[in-house]
């Protein structure tokens, strides 16, 4: 791979499209040099704003198409109608063909994860792929997947999540030997759905350097009891989702208290620093981002509604994890796991 990341762009995606993607590569741009872009979707919405970005505009090129996957497209519409011609297919077949080093796009995440998967395949020795994210805990951070990839997984793919979702714990957290957990109703061995319960008995079984720490809790992630929390995609898309909510629901009340009097808001004025830097703190900007582990190319998925500082963040994620060669990394975490299978556990689907 040269220098230079290549990061081909769906630049039609997300809530807003052009007007936050582009701000939010030119800020990725000033932040870390060294990377082009392939921008794909319609130049009459592109080049009004890129020209407000010269140094981003110098370090792009713009393919135009005027097809572009909508928000509320089913994935198999946007396969059907989206292929050869959507902004978002073109940026994927960009890495396909090794013209560009990863793609991002804030677009409708089931069609990308469809058409990533039909663009790109899922890597030797990996059945489902997996969305793995950053997590804000009281330790810092913690990467948990998947995020809603797929709905359900068996115990060896659960051992894939595993990992892929270590790789990646350290191409992005820069951790050495992270702590992985398996998200159960109980850290009690007994307890759990057979899946989970095998997966725990493999990963504990094996000789594969995983530093495996058992179970862990729903609360369990925000503490940052582990590096990397594992499940699959149903419950881990539905425990996102509560954690954003809950952040809202916090908030929420936390204004109307602080606007509740004029001794509430002058305590609030008092505690404006502390407040500042918990807000900064929660600032789902900061976290977004999500990679799809498991298929032969890096793939982000920035969120839909986020703004141009979010986007770069999630142009941050990206360039990591292609400097890091992340892909290497899960192909040899992958076969050496596979390598140092333990005896087949009763149960466990080879």
């Amino acid at each position: 791979m040269s220098e230079t990341v290549r990061i081909s762009i769906d630049a039609m995606g997300g809530d807003v499209g052009p007007e936050v993607v582009i701000p939010g590569c030119a800020l990725a741009l000033e932040r870390r040099p060294g990377v082009s872009f392939l921008l794909f979707g319609d130049e009459a919405r592109i080049n009004p704003v890129l020209d407000g970005h010269p140094a981003l505009a110098a370090a792009s090129t713009i393919v135009h198409t005027d097809v572009m996957v909508r928000m509320d497209d089913k994935p198999s519409q946007a396969l059907r109608h989206g292929r050869r011609r959507s902004s978002m297919w073109l940026a994927l077949e960009a890495v396909g063909r090794k013209e560009a080093d990863m793609a991002i796009s804030a677009g409708n995440t089931g069609a990308l994860m469809a058409m990533a998967k039909f663009a790109l395949r899922t890597m030797a020795n990996v059945d489902r792929p997996a969305i793995a994210a950053t997590w804000p805990t009281l330790r810092g951070e913690s990467i948990v997947l998947d995020l809603g990839a797929t709905i359900g997984a068996d115990a060896w793919q659960l051992v894939d999540f595993a990992v892929m979702g270590q790789a990646m714990a350290r191409a992005v957290l820069g951790i050495e030997n992270p702590t992985v957990g398996l998200l159960n109703i109980g850290v009690e061995e007994v307890k759990g759905l057979e899946e989970v319960r095998l997966a725990g008995q493999l990963l504990r079984g094996s000789d594969h350097p995983i530093d495996y720490r058992g179970f862990v809790e729903g609360d369990d992630i925000g503490k940052g009891t582990v590096d990397v929390v594992v499940t699959e995609g149903f419950t881990g898309n539905i425990a996102l989702k509560t954690a954003e909510g809950t952040a809202m629901q916090f908030a929420t009340y936390l204004r109307a208290a602080m606007n509740r009097s004029w001794l509430t808001k002058l305590g609030g004025l008092l505690a404006r620093s502390a407040f500042e830097q918990m807000r900064a703190r929660l600032d789902p900007r900061k976290v977004n981002g999500g990679v799809f582990l498991g298929l032969n190319g890096i793939v982000v998925k920035s969120h839909g509604g986020t703004d141009a500082e979010g986007f770069a963040n999630a142009v941050d994620i990206g360039i990591e994890v292609v400097r890091f060669h992340l892909l290497d990394h899960i192909a040899k975490g992958l076969e050496a796991f596979r390598g140092s299978r333990p005896q087949t556990v009763d149960g466990a689907k080879e």
